[in-house]
């Protein structure tokens, strides 16, 4: 046995090992932040909770805040998660915002809003849906945005109101009496 591992020495396997599991080991972490967030379809950032940000953070990629972040927040078409640890005072405007953590300030979300259990949120709510789960803690008003159901929303009751108000006067002339 020993004569198997002279040739072979155990140095040769051992970079040959090692290249081979740390190839497997990057991919499995790149796949990993991918998971996380794949309806974004592109790299997310992060802040750590070590991390105290004063300021107003933009950009073009989503964001993973587990730190603390005071100003204003703004990703347009991105993905914005507060984690357990992250604590938010400021305005926050993205595509979809996930609230783990506390939040103090006005969200708007062009698609969704989701405050799980263990999340806080004190401010006000546009978004196209909102998910509140059990256990979590709001307080604010709620404004629904749908651009595109509105217009055809609006349409319709127009042309029904003018016959319900038809309706109405026809009533109000069968009771002559009380005029």
């Amino acid at each position: 046995m020993s004569a198997m591992w002279k040739p072979n020495q155990s140095g040769t396997p051992t970079p040959s090992f090692n290249p081979e599991p740390s190839r497997p080991a990057t991919p499995a972490l790149s796949s990993e932040p991918a998971n996380r967030a794949p309806v974004t379809a592109g790299d997310q950032a992060s802040i750590g909770k070590g991390l105290i940000i004063k300021g107003e953070i933009t950009g073009t990629e989503s964001l993973f805040i587990d730190g603390k972040v005071e100003g204003t927040i703004a990703l347009p078409g991105n993905r914005v998660t507060i984690g357990r640890n992250g604590q938010v005072a400021s305005s926050i405007a993205a595509r979809e915002i996930v609230i783990l953590g506390k939040v103090r300030g006005n969200i708007t979300a062009t698609d969704r809003v989701d405050i799980r259990a263990e999340g806080a949120l004190t401010g006000d709510v546009t978004a196209a849906r909102i998910s509140i789960e059990d256990g979590a803690y709001f307080k604010g008003g709620i404004d629904i945005k749908k651009a595109d159901a509105k217009p055809s929303v609006d349409i319709k009751p127009s042309s029904d109101a003018k016959p319900l108000a038809l309706a109405s006067t026809a009533s109000e002339s069968s009771k002559p009496a009380q005029l």
